[in-house]
């Protein structure tokens, strides 16, 4: 079949490909920036299309020849208003595919009651939404099969982040009531794309089947707290004690998970907001009914997800999905005579090292190694990011030396990524503007010329203050920087029998946690 992927960089599209191709079909990647897709591992095996859910005019071309079209995007996190957003977008790939006859529409949406079941239960926002988004795509002539799941167990997961991060963090937690009391059944990421690639070849018997919804999960049904206590044991960590009290609501949750873990405040409120209700597989939408498989138990998708983690095989991330730029904002590369002010910080140093050893050390920048600079003024600046509801610092690097294209490195964005000679990075901090982090090397008689560019197009006059405040620490921090980088890959360089291109052994092939990839 050719399969079309809406959502192919995020958590579970760019885990979901490498699964398909490995299946015999023919995948369309379909992305709002197709470049992002070529540093993928799978990248010259797929076809890329430019689309977008939001731009109704972009998906038909998108979509042409599909035999069947995945939907895997979300707008939580990315959109103020994600309701609205997933709504609109929905909307406008029903509508396309069935322009372009595609054959089916698989979605991936969330676990819990609705009205079809006479369940009064009052569901949140976001799973509100997520039932939403099925009905919408629905709407049209094209076959629907919505699959609901709850918390995805995988490295890189945002529920299995705020999980760990919860437990590992905190040895004890005064939670809601609702943590002991509401009910989950999590299933882990490789079943999650078992039924996936299932979902294409299912029949559709009957006009009444058109829009099939089937409920996924694990054989476990637990409490939130009986979920933090099996990562606590898989991880060889103490009993966590949880007390439970009736005055902490979601929203008082959500900041306090916002402070403890990598999610945003805008991930985590709609996230925080869906524990309160029981998210439970019921039997007469239960996938079993019509797909024989045993998924894993919620300790062995645990232990899966930790290995992977300790074996830097995280091969994608909820942090992967960005958000859009605004049009209008000048690009990096602009020439100063393109339009907008763009202020900048630009300094160059001499290297003696390979060209490979520097841009190794640059490409390792930020997560546990840090900026090379003023580490307390980098952290100062995250922690207030955090508190103004931005990412913060803690989102970290997927791997630490590997790079590609839309990877998140702490609060920047991997904009650009041409080894050995380009890297940029866009800043994704709350900031009055829009700002840059470039290096760009060169190769001398003398060694490698690296040249560091901080570019910042700044929002009316609250951007000008800012950055003009900024500067008698910018003076300090990049002269650091760059010094200490250049300092960094000579060392690396003297070291006897080192990779100068420093490839990796993790991430090159697997497709699940746990399944290697066999192509």
């Amino acid at each position: 079949m050719k399969i079309g992927v809406l959502g192919a960089t995020g958590y579970v599209g760019g885990r979901l490909i490498p699964h398909m191709l490995e299946a015999g079909h023919d995948v369309v990647c379909i992305s709002r920036n197709p470049a992002r897709l070529g540093s993928s591992p799978w990248g010259e095996h797929v076809e890329a299309r430019r689309g977008d859910v939001l731009e109704a005019d972009s998906l038909a071309a998108a979509f042409e020849g599909c035999d069947a079209v995945y939907y895997l995007v979300h707008a939580m996190g990315t959109s103020e208003n994600f309701a609205d957003a997933d709504r609109t977008g929905a909307r406008n790939t029903a509508r396309a595919a069935a322009a372009a006859g595609v054959g089916r529409i698989i979605y991936l949406g969330g676990l819990g009651g609705d009205d079809s079941q006479n369940d009064p239960q009052h569901l949140s926002a976001h799973l509100s939404s997520r039932h939403e988004v099925g009905a919408e795509l629905a709407g049209r002539s094209v076959p629907v099969v919505e699959l609901r799941a709850a918390v995805i167990i995988g490295s890189g997961s945002a529920s299995f982040e705020m999980l760990r991060h919860l437990v590992e963090v905190l040895p004890a937690m005064v939670c809601p009531r609702w943590v002991t009391e509401t009910r989950c059944q999590p299933i882990a990421i490789a079943d999650v794309l078992h039924y996936l690639a299932a979902a294409a070849e299912l029949p559709v018997e009957s006009p009444a089947a058109r829009h099939q919804i089937f409920e996924i999960g694990g054989p476990d049904v637990v409490s939130y707290r009986d979920m933090m206590g099996a990562y606590a044991r898989c991880a060889g960590l103490r009993r966590r004690v949880v007390v439970p009290v009736p005055v902490l609501t979601p929203r008082l949750s959500s900041h306090w998970v916002k402070l403890v873990t990598p999610l945003p405040y805008g991930l985590a409120r709609p996230l925080v907001d869906s524990l309160v209700n029981d998210v439970v597989v019921t039997p007469g939408r239960d996938i079993a009914n019509v797909i024989e498989h045993a998924p894993l138990p919620l300790d062995e998708a645990l232990a899966r997800a930790l290995q992977h983690i300790a074996d830097l095989d995280v091969s994608t991330s909820w942090a992967d999905s960005a958000p859009q730029r605004t049009p209008a904002s000048p690009m990096p590369q602009d020439p100063r005579w393109a339009g907008g002010t763009v202020l900048s910080d630009e300094r160059e140093a001499s290297v003696d090292a390979s060209i490979d050893d520097v841009f190794a050390t640059v490409a390792g920048i930020g997560g546990d190694r840090g900026w090379y600079s003023a580490h307390w003024l980098w952290q100062l600046r995250g922690a207030v990011d955090t508190l103004i509801g931005g990412v913060g610092m803690r989102r970290g690097r997927r791997h630490p030396d590997e790079l590609r294209v839309g990877d998140a490195v702490d609060f920047f964005r991997v904009d650009a990524c041409g080894p050995p000679v380009l890297l940029r990075l866009r800043a994704e901090m709350r900031l009055p503007g829009d700002a840059w982090l470039e290096w760009q090397l060169s190769e001398t008689g003398d060694g490698v010329r690296l040249r560091q560019r901080a570019r910042f197009h700044p929002r009316g006059v609250v951007g000008r203050l800012y950055w003009w405040a900024l500067v008698p620490f910018h003076a300090v921090i990049f002269r650091q920087q760059i010094s200490r980088l250049a300092s960094a890959a000579e060392a690396r360089a003297a070291q006897p029998d080192h990779d100068p291109t420093n490839q990796s052994r993790a991430d090159q092939g697997r497709t699940d946690e746990g399944q290697p990839d066999q192509r």
